[in-house]
């Protein structure tokens, strides 16, 4: 493995970023961390985004609707490099072409990392970074691909748990999410939980970065999407990805069973059947939907919600979305999770399917005030933490200044 280089901390304006995301500009939501934090980056140097590797190969036994995957990551390695946000030059999104050799050893594994790596080197070359960049990863499949590439510093955006992904050989992920853990410069982290579960491991590189918000996207005083109006009030709303190892399909469809009086709106893509969700007459789904009309659909919802599954995955989160519902000025039911503690003052937690029902009930009867919400969100800018990733990481400017950005 090739001994990167080292830039001492404190690097310049301008040092090129290369991250590897965990999700693919091209169809997930692109209001993930990933891109929200390389965007305000891309402000003040040029970051060039490799959209995600994955963590398994697509097939029948691995992976919910095969086809639809396979069919969508080829259409994503046909864009190559794009410059997708007209007022963003610097930042660059990029699809290597790639083999599925997942969690296997030999030369085709060797030669798929080669492969990628050859061509980030190329594309990182067109997008103008120059030099020796800093590195940062988010899927922990990149790290074959890291590993012989030269950086001023490493940093791995440890924001979920990647080998609880139940579609993943969770032994071989947990693998790869050692050697980052072991090799980054820095770690960093939205969940304390799994912060204190990596303390051994990583010591002082850890940092606590936590999740931004759009605060000039989501904002409670805007216009409710006409669509939205046309379904009966009250409602109860979701948006996001709806994945069944994340989102609890059984309580939304008991929530909407036993609310039949209530509307439930769930607004995102889905990667299981909706069959027993949509044939109740109260509940609507209206799939995936481009991200600049999400908040419009969610100024329409009495009551937003997060059904969450108990499981290893949640354990370790930290929904980007309790900031967006918050800063929307909504009412929120969530399930337990642990990274809900610091927010219980502000959002309705139930620790079973009766009780999320009852304060969803709760929360319709009395929606409180929206502005507590709203400003409780403020100090949490995309901006602001892109400022925190690149002070933690030595890449301010020596003046100390990144271009803060939204308001």
């Amino acid at each position: 493995m090739r001994r990167p280089a080292r830039r001492p901390r404190g690097g310049g304006q301008g040092e090129g970023f290369i991250w590897f995301a965990a999700q693919d500009w091209w169809y997930h939501n692109q209001a993930h961390s990933d891109f929200q934090l390389m965007r305000q980056v891309a402000r003040s140097r040029p970051v060039l985004v490799v959209n995600s590797l994955g963590l398994r190969a697509p097939g029948p036994r691995t992976s919910t609707r095969p086809g639809r995957r396979i069919l969508r990551k080829l259409r994503s390695m046909t864009r190559f490099l794009r410059r997708p946000v007209p007022d963003l030059p610097g930042f660059h999104v990029y699809t290597p072409v790639m083999l599925p050799a997942y969690g296997r050893s030999g030369a085709v594994y060797r030669f798929n990392a080669w492969l990628i790596r050859t061509q980030v080197r190329v594309a990182a070359r067109l997008a103008g970074i120059r030099g020796v960049p800093a590195i940062g990863a988010t899927i922990p499949t990149a790290w074959p691909v890291v590993a012989g590439m030269a950086r001023s510093t490493l940093v791995f955006n440890r924001s979920d748990l990647q080998s609880a992904f139940p579609e993943a050989d969770g032994q071989w992920v947990a693998g790869l999410e050692r050697k980052f853990l072991t090799h980054s410069d820095h770690v960093l982290y939205v969940s304390h939980e799994l912060m204190r579960r990596d303390s051994s491991l990583v010591g002082e590189r850890a940092f606590f970065l936590d999740h931004g918000v759009d605060l000039d996207h989501f904002r409670a005083d805007g216009p409710v999407h006409p669509q939205i109006l046309e379904i009966p009030s009250p409602r109860i709303g979701f948006f996001g990805g709806i994945d069944d190892y994340v989102v609890d399909l059984d309580l939304i469809e008991q929530t909407a069973r036993r609310i039949p009086d209530a509307s439930m709106v769930l607004i995102g893509d889905a990667t299981c059947s909706m069959d027993s969700l949509t044939r109740l007459p109260n509940v609507h789904w209206l799939g995936k939907r481009d991200y600049r009309d999400i908040p419009a659909l969610g100024r329409g919802f009495d009551v937003a919600i997060m059904p969450w599954l108990d499981n290893e995955w949640i354990r370790f989160a930290n929904p980007v979305k309790l900031k967006e519902y918050l800063a929307l000025g909504l009412p929120v039911v969530t399930t337990e999770y642990p990274e809900v503690e610091g927010w219980r003052h502000l959002v309705r937690v139930a620790d079973s399917p009766d009780g999320f029902i009852d304060e969803v009930r709760r929360a319709l009867a009395d929606p409180g005030d929206p502005e507590p919400r709203t400003q409780s969100v403020i100090p949490y800018s995309w901006a602001g933490r892109a400022r925190a990733l690149l002070d933690n990481a030595g890449l301010l400017d020596t003046a100390g200044h990144q271009d803060e950005g939204g308001r």
